[in-house]
């Protein structure tokens, strides 16, 4: 009967991508699938699985069929110490030097990949953007690929017009606005925050074409995101730009409901006496009165703008919690961030917390009235998802046209001025944000004029919306079902069309 049962069930592989951004919400998506009665399967590397083992063995154990399969990163042969397996453990991971060696390492593992998905047998392949060649192994096995999308339909669709229309060439200036066409609101950008690959034809354009165009090859998309959050974009993503697709967010928030340990997400460290601490801080405050600053794990920020930010926040006088990565740190210099802490201990107004924080935690205390974030899609999913409005700190990637989303399309950000798209280790001082725009964003935000009670009346209805959407019946939650239905339906007909031959 077992035996029966188990050849009927869905089996479904995730391939994630290693870096956090992409690797969270695939996990958190995969253990939704599990959760729905398909029998899971995600391959990843040792030091990766790692990170997010603990929460794998607790949903096999409350009876989910889901599993890691475990393959050999090939470190040495890229050039990376033993363990370093993901683009945040990597010095420098954000160079493009640094992140060519764990996508040549990824590469690599075609080959062994495949091998498995032969062992495997598969009902469905659902990999990460970043692993374009999965559609050839998907055709092989005769099986659909689906493409996972781990930011916003918004960012997808501004990507897509800026590639295919270029509105951006023949400016007079890098700084001139350009107005992206197709899109449902006038959305007005400058070239210096595109990606310099799209900016200009370089090496990493050939790199990124295939990544695009795999999408449209694919069976559809799965996108971290929901209906009444983007339902504009959503079907942009679908009419014109043709895509199949499925949103399934906010995933965090479904697959970590109702888990006391969910501050410990994505991370295998926890200081029980720290989080203490920092909770008695939150608690000695009054409700939405804490600006909490975070980066993300990827920005490395050099000292002179540590400086600007240290200024900015004690300028705005507001209370503020302060995640500082490790190797923020200037070794000569990092006295200045020392005497910092000691002078916000003494105050009473400020937080640091060095290296990892429990961003969940803080993010859901009532304390907390907002976040200075880079706008990476997890961080803005989060906060949304809590109901806070955000001051827009954009660094790479597709982190400015999620600020574009923010602050022009949803209106709950306030842009702190960001200039340039670039990575961190290239940055000059004429693109750093100064403290007097810091504490002037600040104060928006977290001040009592009209704009900013309107900005947070905006970020609770999108916060109730996105508990929800989760919810049987909900957007997200039907959307899901959906998917699995159709997969099941497509492992049906397979199977007989195999019996008709």
């Amino acid at each position: 009967m077992d035996s029966q049962q188990s050849n009927n069930q869905l089996h479904v592989v995730f391939l994630p991508y290693p870096t956090p951004g992409h690797m969270i919400p695939m996990v958190d998506t995969a253990r939704l699938f599990a959760k729905h009665g398909v029998n899971v399967t995600i391959i990843t590397t040792h030091a990766n699985a790692s990170t997010f083992q603990e929460s794998i063995d607790s949903d096999f154990n409350s009876g989910y069929s889901i599993k890691t399969q475990l393959i050999q990163f090939p470190s040495s042969q890229v050039g990376l110490p033993d363990g370093i397996e993901n683009v945040k453990d990597v010095k420098d991971g954000t160079s493009p030097e640094m992140l060519g060696k764990i996508s040549h390492g990824m590469l690599m593992l075609r080959d062994p990949i495949e091998v498995m998905f032969q062992d495997l047998q598969p009902d469905c392949i659902v990999t990460d953007m970043m692993i374009p060649w999965t559609v050839e192994s998907a055709a092989k096995l005769s099986i659909p690929r689906l493409y996972y999308y781990s930011s916003s339909y918004f960012s997808n669709c501004a990507c897509y017009f800026v590639r295919k229309y270029r509105p951006h060439d023949h400016l007079v200036s890098d700084t001139q606005k350009f107005t992206i066409p197709c899109l449902p609101h006038t959305i007005e950008m400058s070239r210096l925050q595109l990606r310099d690959w799209v900016r200009t034809t370089n090496a990493a354009t050939a790199y990124f074409e295939p990544i695009f165009e795999s999408e449209a090859r694919s069976y559809g998309t799965i996108c971290n995101s929901f209906h009444e959050l983007e339902s504009d974009y959503e079907k942009v993503s679908k009419t014109t730009m043709g895509i199949k697709s499925w949103s399934v967010g906010p995933v965090s928030t479904w697959a970590n409901k109702g888990d006391e340990r969910k501050g410990n997400r994505g991370h295998v460290e926890k200081n029980v006496e720290k989080e203490r601490e920092l909770l008695n801080w939150l608690n000695s405050k009054q409700n939405e009165s804490v600006l909490y600053v975070s980066f993300g794990s990827l920005t490395k920020l050099f000292h002179a703008q540590l400086v600007e930010i240290a200024h900015g926040l004690e300028k705005s006088g507001h209370n503020f919690i302060w995640v500082v990565r490790k190797n923020d740190r200037d070794e000569n210099e990092e006295g200045f961030l020392q005497d910092f802490e000691e002078r916000v201990k003494e105050s009473n107004k400020g937080y640091i917390i060095w290296n990892w924080a429990p961003q969940l935690l803080i993010l859901d205390h009532p304390a907390t009235g907002g976040i200075v974030t880079h706008c990476g899609w997890n961080s803005t999913l989060e906060s949304i998802s809590v109901g806070l409005p955000m001051i827009t700190w954009p660094m790479f990637a597709e982190q400015f046209y999620n600020e574009r989303l923010l602050v022009d399309v949803l209106k709950i950000g306030v842009p702190v001025g960001a200039k340039e798209n670039k990575l961190w280790n290239s940055f000059t001082v004429e693109a750093m944000v100064r403290r007097e725009e810091i504490a002037k964003a600040a104060e928006i935000l977290l001040g009592n004029g009209q704009d900013s009670k309107e900005m947070r009346t905006r970020a609770k209805k999108f916060g109730d919306a996105a508990k929800r959407t989760i919810e049987e019946g909900g957007h997200s939650y039907n959307n899901l079902v959906q998917l699995i239905d159709e997969l099941k339906s497509l492992k049906k007909s397979k199977a007989l069309g195999e019996k008709a031959d």
